[in-house]
């Protein structure tokens, strides 16, 4: 019986050993990734469908204005909603040269 016991506590200290190269588990830290990233999907959907879908989205307008410069009747209720979808192109525009930044930023290092 000693020597079983003995043999457990041998294996609990080997599962118990941290190696200090091994980057450690946190739950707060694999939390908050999960929160962010569900933050950011929610963010890109809203993007995305604000400039795409919201009152016809920005093609519909973009139509219509191509139309009206035509000079064409688009409607009256064809420019409802462009102050939504003008934000969300100014949205996305901000967020594609933030990125864009940090890509060469990363790319000069190499």
């Amino acid at each position: 019986m000693k020597k079983l016991l003995a043999r457990l506590e041998k294996a609990a200290d080997w599962l118990d050993s941290d190696d200090p190269e091994e980057p450690a588990y946190d739950p707060v830290h694999f939390g908050t990734v999960l929160v962010v990233t569900l933050i950011a999907v929610g963010a890109l959907y809203w993007l995305l469908w604000t400039l795409l879908v919201y009152e016809g989205g920005l093609p519909a307008k973009l139509s219509a204005l191509a139309q009206l410069a035509s000079g064409g009747n688009p409607g009256p209720d064809a420019f409802e909603g462009w102050l939504g979808n003008t934000a969300a192109l100014i949205l996305a525009a901000a967020a594609v040269a933030a990125l864009h930044a940090i890509y060469r930023k990363a790319a000069a290092k190499k």
